[in-house]
């Protein structure tokens, strides 16, 4: 308890130290942390720049966890605004390298024998040194294969899991208390995080996904993924062909090499949508880092990537509602975005339709003005998710990975070719990808695989009915009693920011916390 309250001092002041509490100013609070506001000695610090930029500050200070928190944050528009979102996606978890003599023990003691009767050519100094892990390179004895060897940080999972454990005590403690909290459900938000933190810890989850991939991409030219040696693999180890090629932004390196630009950019966005639509298995983290291009044929150039510790994928719902939104975007037609994010339930099913259909226009309209090469489709998603927080956005976490996805690709693409237009490959794919999936022999085959399940359902409609008949009659009853209350709940949401709210709520957290504990 000591340490978790000394972690929390740590925190809070850090939080102040960055001048966080500038953005309470405009809210009722308690006296008492008024009081102490007013009185704290971290007023001598500048609050100059913006407050992303000093939320970005504050994370790096606290370290490869928060950092890594304030990434999935950047990702979020349901949770925080897009100029905070801007800040924060520029966050870096580059870390000094530990002990090179540490990482070789973790090395020896995960392949259970000594270093050189695996390995020759081992070289002590590091690649790259990140918050999980670090990467070195070597040569298998037994293959003469050149490979990296990824080694995760020694004592990080016992790190992670402390921050974790006291953000979710933190989490519950307010969706107790602030109404705001259990709306954002801040205990599923700190759930997505640990799920996708602990998912980076374990190497052999890592491997999976690059075998999945490697299998997806069999025999296709536009995506080579490096091989992975499971023998060698563990919890904390991972061993995976060394691959060639010149990082994607490294513009004027492959111009030097006569590389298709063009090819190349067009190459990127046909990648995203067969991970996405036929695959439904894609690589989340695609950022200039984790991607290089095979040059040895620049007429037909391939991508390379690597890291595949976030991986992506969405349900058949999700598959076809972003199918049909992208298609609905490209042909201006704001109704069925409108209809779409409600239907789906991502925006408060009691969403007047014409209400959120306006908000769409107004965000989406001047962005059509320019030429469509300019256009990027997934800002535009971004815009559309971010004009739709008032109206209670909820996204899965699944749709934010997809949608952080399209920005790195297509981002990357026009960096590639300026003139890249998306859409004139996207579109005629969707149309058809829709047209194949959901025609009548399709649903036909679907229906027959499923109709079993169907056949028991049919058994039980009697009973169900029944029961939903009772809950109607319960919900009706419930709704004429709560209307007033609900109305005047939402009227309140509706007229506060939630980045604002959630600063709130996690200073009043905090002090209390310290209080109580």
């Amino acid at each position: 308890m000591l340490k978790d309250s000394l972690r929390l001092i740590k925190i809070l002041h850090t939080l102040l130290k960055a001048r966080l509490d500038k953005e309470l100013n405009e809210f009722d609070k308690p006296s008492f942390i008024s009081f102490l506001l007013f009185i704290s000695p971290w007023r001598m610090y500048s609050a100059k720049a913006s407050s992303g930029e000093r939320l970005r500050i504050a994370l790096e200070d606290l370290g490869p966890i928060f950092i890594k928190f304030g990434q999935l944050l950047s990702t979020r528009p349901d949770v925080v605004p897009a100029e905070i979102a801007k800040s924060l996606k520029v966050l870096q978890d580059d870390l000094p390298h530990f002990s090179d003599k540490d990482a070789i023990k973790i090395i020896e003691r995960e392949l259970g024998s000594d270093i050189s009767s695996v390995f020759e050519g081992f070289d002590p100094s590091p690649l790259a040194a990140a918050s999980i892990a670090q990467v070195y390179s070597a040569k298998l004895k037994e293959s003469q294969k050149e490979v990296v060897i990824k080694v995760v940080r020694p004592g990080i999972k016992k790190i992670i899991l402390s921050d974790i454990s006291l953000m979710r005590r933190i989490a519950i403690f307010a969706e107790k208390r602030f109404e705001d909290a259990k709306r954002l459900q801040l205990s599923r938000l700190v759930a997505e995080y640990e799920a996708v933190i602990l998912s980076e810890l374990d190497m052999r989850l890592e491997a999976s996904n690059i075998k999945q991939t490697r299998r997806n991409f069999e025999g296709n030219n536009l995506l080579y993924v490096p091989d992975v040696y499971l023998d060698y693999c563990s919890e904390n180890l991972l061993i995976m062909e060394k691959i060639e090629g010149v990082p994607v932004d490294r513009i004027d390196t492959l111009n030097d090499l006569g590389v298709d630009l063009k090819l190349v950019a067009e190459r990127g966005v046909e990648i995203f949508l067969k991970q996405v639509f036929i695959d439904n298995f894609f690589h989340a983290d695609m950022h200039p880092g984790n991607i290089f291009i095979d040059s040895k044929n620049p007429s037909d150039p391939a991508y390379v990537a690597v890291d595949y510790a976030i991986v992506g994928s969405l349900s058949e719902e999700e598959q076809y509602q972003i199918g049909r939104m992208l298609v609905a975007v490209i042909g201006r037609d704001f109704k069925e975005v409108a209809n779409i994010l409600i239907e789906s339930k991502w925006v408060n099913p009691e969403t007047r339709l014409n209400d959120l259909e306006n908000t769409i226009r107004a965000a989406c309209e001047p962005i059509f003005d320019q030429p469509m090469e300019k256009i990027n489709f997934g800002e535009m998603l971004l815009f559309i998710f971010e004009s739709a927080r008032r109206f209670d956005l909820r996204m899965q976490p699944s749709l934010m990975l997809l949608q952080k996805t399209l920005v790195n690709i297509e981002g990357l693409g026009k960096q590639l070719y300026p003139a890249l237009d998306f859409w004139s490959i996207a579109n005629p794919f969707l149309k058809n990808w829709i047209s194949e999936r959901y025609n009548p022999k399709k649903l036909a085959e679907w229906a027959k695989k499923n109709s079993l399940i169907w056949i028991e359902k049919a058994r039980k409609f009697p009973e169900i009915a029944d029961t939903a008949l009772e809950q109607v009659s319960k919900l009706e009853e419930y709704q004429n009693a709560n209307e007033e209350r609900h109305e005047q709940l939402m009227s309140k949401i509706y007229q506060q920011s939630r980045f604002n709210n959630i600063l709130l709520i996690i200073f009043v957290i905090l002090i209390l916390f310290l209080i109580i504990t």
